[in-house]
């Protein structure tokens, strides 16, 4: 097989978009049955996951990184969510302990009404995290976790013909209650 070729170039963007995320959804692993995927794009998904949305802010980011290895001949994409969940809670931490031991797959939504899945074959795991209380009172009280998946694809978008809020179990913890 003959590698791809270059076919386009790139115009320099309007200044029209923001950082951050505002949610993410996970889903168990094995959950979406066939995938239907056109370009870069995810446009069906043929199971019935059930996903569960965790609204987000402040200092959660998405990055993909490129890995490929002249040596091997070799190219992957390392998907990474930093994610931080604001004030500790006895709910959120059982959640959180399933989370560390699980694989998933992984919706992210920017502040671009943009959506990421991270994990679409091989999953996305916990890698690491923390449970912080801050030392001074206007310190951050969270919960940090590392999640990482590796692929052959960078993150797929989730096209708008997907509904995802038909998916989405409505279950959520108040961490103010």
């Amino acid at each position: 097989m003959a590698c791809l070729t270059i076919g386009n170039g790139r115009a320099l963007p309007c200044k029209k978009t923001v950082g951050g995320l505002k949610a993410v959804y996970f889903a168990d692993y094995g959950t979406l049955g066939i995938v239907s995927i056109t370009g870069s794009e995810i446009t069906g998904l043929g199971g019935a996951p059930d996903w569960y949305k965790y609204n987000i802010n402040g200092s959660s980011s998405l990055e993909t990184t490129v890995n490929s290895s002249r040596e091997n001949g070799s190219l992957f994409y390392a998907q990474t969510l930093n994610l931080s969940l604001l004030v500790l809670d006895k709910a959120t931490q059982e959640e959180i302990k399933i989370l560390a031991t699980s694989r998933k797959h992984v919706i992210v939504e920017d502040y671009n009404s943009n959506l990421f899945m991270i994990g679409l074959y091989n999953g996305a795991e916990t890698t690491g995290g923390s449970i912080v209380t801050g030392a001074a009172m206007g310190d951050s009280q969270s919960f940090a976790l590392t999640l990482e998946a590796m692929e052959t694809e960078p993150p797929y978008f989730v096209g708008s013909t997907y509904d995802l809020a038909a998916d989405t179990d409505g279950t959520q913890i108040n961490p103010n209650a």
